[in-house]
């Protein structure tokens, strides 16, 4: 089976040409090597996939006939990933800047000061406490 196909058909991807542009842009590794997404996949071969800014790692046990439910996807595809990658994603998305509306243009001068007190009122209750 085709490693575009394969994606598909474990629910990684929501369609077929998702999981060829992703192969195409170099962000499919099997075995370690970049892969064109009409790589033919076999059991145990080891898979790893750039997706939402993480490498996530898979081990294939089974090729399936067609596109599974999500129930079943576990018979074909154990993830290896690391659990201390989404671990750090997490902490990276708490941690996020201030973020504007997309379309609001450039903040005014009010807009700015209360963005500065936001940023600096946390150092200073830091100080504070100390």
């Amino acid at each position: 089976m085709r490693v575009d196909q394969y994606l598909w058909c474990i629910r990684l991807f929501k369609s077929r040409n998702l999981a060829s542009t992703i192969c195409k842009k170099g962000q499919v590794k099997v075995n370690g090597q970049k892969v064109k997404p009409s790589r033919e996949i076999l059991p145990h071969d080891q898979i790893e996939v750039r997706k939402d800014q993480l490498w996530r790692t898979f081990e294939v046990l089974d090729i399936p006939k067609s596109r599974v439910g999500p129930k079943l996807v576990a018979l074909y595809v154990i993830e290896k990933t690391d659990p201390s990658v989404f671990e750090n994603q997490e902490l990276q998305n708490l941690t996020g800047s201030i973020r504007r509306e997309e379309g609001t243009g450039r903040p005014t001068k009010k807009d700015r000061r209360d963005l500065d007190e936001l940023e600096i009122g946390e150092t200073e209750e830091e100080k504070e406490d100390l």
